[in-house]
């Protein structure tokens, strides 16, 4: 029997493997479906420097079976809106985005709001329903559902409405099938950590049995957006090398390297040509394809390229994330840092790191932590990702904590690319470069904590002290003045309040 050879589209795969993507269970769906769709909110309202406004409400149509239900979802936002020309694509075509630049943001494939959309249709055969505007004149509104075998949108009704009150922003509602209440302690914590990471942000949640959830933002104040940047020498592969050259329009290699790459001047860029042995005056056009590959080799041992610069990042800040957390825990004591840029692969990150003791902050008989790509709150499989495997690493007894004290960290990267190791961006691989600084931030902020913790040892070392003092000087004075006859016992006040003023300086 011969075999049989088929191609399927993008949209089609993800249809038959759609666990890669999130939606693995009834209750993991609901969970990525409004972590997509408020992500999306998020970049939307930061990329016009828009402090985010997010409505979400889940409501229950019906039951299908085995605890599993029937959802509406709606989530709302006052973002930048999409062209009307771009709306079925963006909501009804899987791999189709705007995130496919080089520069930090949320999303990595173009894939999670659609895939959200994709997988209420094959749970619920119900088209979604898109409203959205660009703040113009008119809002557009969009029933479609996705042709899988084609990956194409089918638009089956669009309206155009006048918009006379000048609203900008993108309504998103379908149905889907799913779990919320096993769903529910993951989605509310999502939020929780959202608001933590982004505390600038109002998001509302209502929930299926009409429960009201308000993370208020704490400040208006947000980190500047951030811009796209050219590819840098050490992070390009053959493959990018073809395409970079296919698409510039340089007529010598001189201007193809300044032009092409991030941070090379003439200089830097005449040395590595001189190195490489290619022509500054060569067409890059003209390269032959093994030339290509040579030119690709040189760049990873050319050590002279200046490493990337931040000006494409966009970290959170340490008053924004101390600001973020005492928002949502209310603790005892904060620290956070911001590391230097640093670079993997030619790609530049900033780690952000805090800690936090008392306060909301949960006993969990080990140290609470929180993780957080580009403002994205990772929630599953916490034991794989590089963080916890750092602080696990750790000797936190040096630090004087101990697995009962209410402690958390948080650890944040960002970065134009981000080392996930899933499609489903739930943990951060173990990338070296990566690692160190995680753990040099870790251990700044655990220093912090160390030098709290032995004040308060010290100040309830000597409230003890001034406890027993308070208990028996008193005592002393009398059995003194009856020794020495006396009839006027010594008044032991005025030294107890001394001894007390002390401590507390």
């Amino acid at each position: 029997m011969s075999q049989i050879f088929e191609h399927i589209s993008p949209a089609d795969f993800f249809y038959r493997n759609r666990d890669i993507a999130g939606f693995s269970n009834p209750s993991r769906a609901i969970y990525s479906a409004i972590r997509e769709l408020v992500e999306n909110s998020l970049d939307a309202a930061e990329s016009i420097g828009v402090p985010p406004d997010i409505f979400i409400r889940l409501t229950r149509i019906k039951e299908s079976g085995r605890g599993v239900s029937v959802y509406e979802l709606r989530v709302q936002d006052n973002g930048t809106g999409v062209p009307s020309q771009h709306i079925p694509s963006a909501f009804g075509q899987v791999l189709f985005g705007s995130k496919y630049r080089l520069k930090q943001s949320r999303g990595t494939f173009g894939l999670g709001g659609t895939m959200a959309i994709l997988y209420g249709q094959i749970t619920t055969h119900h088209p979604a329903h898109i409203i959205s505007s660009t703040g113009d004149s008119r809002i557009y509104e969009y029933r479609l559902s996705i042709d899988i075998r084609r990956n194409r949108p089918i638009i089956l009704q669009r309206k155009s409405l006048d918009n006379d009150h000048k609203w900008r922003g993108t309504i998103v509602e379908f149905r889907l099938e799913g779990d919320y209440f096993r769903a529910m302690p993951k989605v509310l914590e999502y939020l929780k950590q959202t608001a933590v990471v982004n505390p600038y942000a109002n998001i509302t949640f209502i929930d299926p049995r009409g429960r009201l959830y308000m993370f208020t933002r704490a400040t208006t104040s947000m980190p500047p957006p951030p811009k796209e940047t050219k590819p840098h020498p050490y992070g390009v592969d053959v493959e990018m090398m073809q395409r970079l050259i296919q698409s510039t329009d340089a007529r010598d290699m001189l201007t193809f390297m300044v032009e092409t790459f991030h941070r090379v001047g003439k200089s830097i860029a005449k040395n590595f040509l001189k190195f490489a042995g290619i022509s500054p005056k060569r067409d890059p056009k003209k390269l032959r394809p093994d030339e290509v590959v040579h030119l690709v080799q040189k760049m990873k041992t050319f050590d002279e390229f200046l490493p990337p610069d931040a000006s494409c990042l966009s970290p959170l800040g340490e008053e924004l994330l101390k600001a973020g957390i005492i928002k949502e825990y209310q603790p005892e004591f904060i620290a956070a840092i911001q590391r230097k840029p640093s670079t993997y692969s030619g790609h530049p990150f900033i780690v952000e790191a805090a800690i936090a003791y008392g306060g909301n902050i949960p006993r969990k008989g080990d140290i609470v932590l929180f993780r957080f790509a580009n403002r994205i709150p990772l929630l599953y499989d916490e034991a794989s990702d590089v963080s916890w495997k750092i602080i696990k690493s750790i000797n936190w007894r040096r630090y004087k904590a101990t697995p009962d004290m209410p402690i958390a960290i948080a650890v944040h990267v960002c970065s134009t690319k981000i080392p996930y190791k899933t499609v489903g961006k739930e943990f951060i691989a173990d990338r070296p470069e990566v690692s160190r600084e995680i753990l040099f931030a870790i251990r700044y902020v655990a220093r912090k904590l160390q030098k709290f913790l032995t004040r308060v040892e010290y100040k309830q070392k000597e409230l003890r002290r001034l406890n027993i003092f308070a208990k028996y000087l008193p005592k002393i004075a009398r059995f003194s003045t009856d020794l020495a006859e006396k009839k006027r016992t010594p008044n032991v006040d005025k030294l107890i309040r001394s001894v007390k003023r002390i401590e507390e300086d």
